[in-house]
């Protein structure tokens, strides 16, 4: 869904040294946003302008906070950008 040199512009990384971890961190991401969001792979794909909007905070916020990530505040805000497609919610 987003690719590692879209990753990377979002992420303003013009060097190749964090390739390795920012697809893993874009893999974390999804699964992140697909539990969070209580997402099938078929939701989180009908949904993709919400999702990748998720999925890029979401690595944003790893990316920056890669030594010491607070995840419960990152859970918080997913929900927040999730909340209208969240399973089960309502």
């Amino acid at each position: 869904m987003i690719t590692l040199k879209e990753a990377k512009n979002y992420l303003r990384v013009d060097y190749e040294e964090d390739d390795q971890l920012i697809l893993s961190l874009l893999d974390t991401a999804k699964c992140l946003v697909k539990d969070v969001g209580r997402m099938s792979e078929e939701k989180f794909t009908r949904n993709e302008d919400v999702t990748r909007t998720a999925m890029l905070f979401c690595l944003g916020y790893l990316y920056e906070n890669r030594s010491n990530p607070d995840y419960h505040n990152l859970t918080l805000s997913l929900r927040a950008i999730l909340f209208a497609q969240r399973e089960g919610v309502i």
